[in-house]
C-alpha cells in the first residue's frame, strides 16, 4: 500500500530532512513508486506538487529534497497503486476549497465497495478510492456545518465519526489539514514523533543521511512528524491505535 508523511509545527520548518528518507521508499528501499506528491501550506496558500513516476527517479522530487521550502503544516504521500491507474489525476495529496480555506488530504489503504453519493460541488477527477473519500469528508462537513468554519471541537468529532464510517470499507490511514492542523486517522499503521528542546542527532533509515537539530533550531521550536513507518534509527516513535484520530497544533498532538 501507500505511505504517508505529515509534518506539523509552531514555526515554519523544512521537511528536506524527512522527505529525503521518505522519497528513498518510492523506488529506492520501498516499491513505492506509483507516483508522489507534497502540499506544503504557506500563509493561505498551499504550493502543490505530484508526479505519476517514482520519487527517487522524480526531477521534481529532487527539488523538494534540495529548496528548503518552509511550512507549519505538510502533506505527503508515496504511492503503490491499490485502485486509479498510474496517472497524475491519481497522485496524492489532492487539494480543494472549503469555507474559504484549501484542504489537503491523503490516504494510504484500500477501501472495497465504497461507493458514496456525491450530490454537492465536490466530485473526483481521477479514479481513486481515495479521492472520493476526501470529496465526500468535504461533501459531508459542508452539509453539517453550512458556510462557516466550525470551532474545533466540533469539527474533529465530526471528522472521527467520517473516518470511522469510511473505515468500515478498508483501511483509512488519512491525513487532512486545513493549514491551522493537521488531522491524522489511524486504520493499521501511523507513527509520530514529537522533536523540541533539547534537540539531539537523528539518523534516518532509508539513507546515509543524518542531521544534528540542535544546530539547526531554537530552544522555542517544536515539529511533529507523522509517518506510516518511522524515519529513523535512533529516535523513540508512537504508534497510534487502531481507530485513532490525533490532531496537531503547533507541533504537538491534542489530548
Amino acid at each position: 500500500m501507500c505511505q504517508l508523511l505529515g509534518m506539523n509545527c509552531n514555526v515554519p520548518t523544512d521537511i528536506v530532512f524527512s522527505f529525503t528518507g521518505f522519497a528513498t521508499r518510492s523506488g529506492g528501499t520501498d516499491a513505492h513508486n506509483d507516483g508522489w506528491g507534497i502540499a506544503f501550506f504557506e500563509g493561505a496558500g498551499v504550493r502543490h506538487f505530484v508526479d505519476y513516476q517514482a520519487a527517487i527517479a522524480s526531477p521534481v522530487a529532487e527539488l523538494i529534497r534540495r529548496f528548503p521550502i518552509k511550512s507549519k503544516n505538510v502533506i505527503a504521500h508515496i504511492r503503490k497503486a491499490t485502485q486509479g491507474h498510474v496517472a497524475l489525476e491519481n497522485c496524492h495529496p489532492f487539494v480543494r476549497e472549503l469555507w474559504g480555506h484549501y484542504f489537503v488530504f491523503a490516504h494510504n489503504g484500500d477501501l472495497k465497495g465504497f461507493n458514496p453519493e456525491l450530490n454537492g460541488p465536490y466530485r473526483p477527477v481521477g479514479n481513486t478510492d481515495s479521492e472520493a473519500a476526501f470529496c465526500y469528508i468535504l461533501q459531508e462537513l459542508r452539509r453539517q456545518f453550512g458556510d462557516a468554519l466550525p470551532a474545533l471541537p466540533p469539527l474533529r468529532a465530526a471528522i472521527e465519526k467520517l473516518c470511522a464510517e469510511i473505515a468500515t470499507h478498508g483501511t483509512f490511514n488519512m491525513m487532512l489539514s486545513d493549514g491551522s492542523a493537521l488531522f491524522a486517522h489511524c486504520s493499521t499503521n501511523l507513527h509520530y514523533i514529537v522533536r523540541q528542546f533539547p534537540f539531539a542527532e537523528a539518523v534516518l533509515c532509508d539513507e546515509d543521511m543524518k542531521v544534528d537539530f540542535s544546530e539547526v533550531t531554537t530552544p522555542s521550536d517544536r515539529v511533529a512528524i507523522i509517518v506510516t513507518e518511522p524515519l529513523t534509527t535512533n529516535e523513540t516513535w508512537t504508534q497510534f491505535k487502531t481507530g485513532e484520530l490525533k490532531v496537531f497544533i503547533d507541533g504537538m498532538p491534542l489530548p
